[in-house]
């Protein structure tokens, strides 16, 4: 898989699906991503308060879509510093030369969310 994800890596989007905690239905959202090995990065800049982040934290399988190519995987709130400063990294690097905002706050304060692709 390795090799699929490492020519997806650079494109802008990914199309993460929870389960609703609540109803129970597909629940897919746009967001920007990183990758590091299999493991997908993103942030959520509203935190633990953003649905889709609720979703991952009561049922953790999830779905994702880079391009056309589907994985499953297990989201996850991180904890380690380690790999909370690897993901801001990571994302702030890939975007920061495509936006013209800067990225540097939302880089140190959303929370990290991983992913563990299957």
């Amino acid at each position: 898989m390795r090799a699929n994800l490492s020519k997806l890596a650079n494109l802008d989007f990914c199309y993460l699906t929870t389960t609703g905690r609540v109803s129970g239905r597909p629940y897919t959202i746009e967001i920007w991503f990183a990758l590091s090995g299999n493991t997908l990065y993103m942030l959520s800049g509203r935190g633990t308060h953003a649905d889709w982040v609720k979703n991952l934290v009561r049922m953790p399988e999830v779905t994702v879509r880079i391009d056309k190519k589907h994985f499953t995987g297990r989201g996850r709130i991180v904890k380690q510093a380690e790999e909370d400063a690897l993901a801001r990294r990571l994302l702030v690097a890939k975007y920061q030369p495509r936006d013209s905002d800067d990225l540097t706050e939302w880089g140190q304060t959303a929370l990290p969310i991983a992913v563990d692709l299957e």
